[in-house]
């Protein structure tokens, strides 16, 4: 596996990858590595730019690992636009899974590649945070990031 560490006053993320694409991005530094490759310095470097908000869209190959319902979800996070946020129950109905809610939440939990795959963007039905693997402070951040930047013209 390969790795790239970005340190940010956000917090540090370890960009894993194997020869085609990224299969994770973590705040916990993994065992294996290495060394960076190709990809993993790209999404570094745009994983940088996103935060520094001069990049609102990734352009990396990914692959996550997770079953065929889970990659639905995430495919759909994919569709969420920069600055927006829908709800759990959007994101079931989206996937046509309208009755799926709780599952939709676990596999957003579940998604090995947040930030790239914008889970941050999926909120409580009632406007709510709800959890998030970086912790609902970086979600908060995130969302904020996008909100501001989003309302520049």
């Amino acid at each position: 596996m390969y790795l790239s560490i970005l340190t940010h006053p956000i917090g540090t993320f370890y960009i894993c990858a194997d020869d085609a694409a990224i299969t994770s991005l973590t705040t916990k530094k993994p065992s294996q590595n290495d060394g960076e490759n190709d990809i993993t310095r790209q999404a570094a470097q745009q994983l940088s730019e996103y935060l520094s908000g001069q990049r609102t869209q990734f352009t990396l190959p990914l692959s996550p690992n997770g079953t065929a319902f889970q990659r639905s979800v995430w495919q759909q996070l994919l569709q969420i636009p920069y600055g927006t946020v829908c709800s759990y129950q959007q994101v079931a109905d989206a996937i046509s899974k309208p009755k799926a809610v709780r599952a939709v939440g676990h596999a957003i939990g579940q998604n090995p590649i947040w930030i790239v795959i914008p889970c941050h963007r999926v909120i409580g039905k009632d406007g709510s945070l709800t959890g998030y693997a970086g912790g609902l402070p970086m979600k908060d951040a995130l969302l904020e990031l996008e909100q501001q930047l989003n309302a520049i013209p």
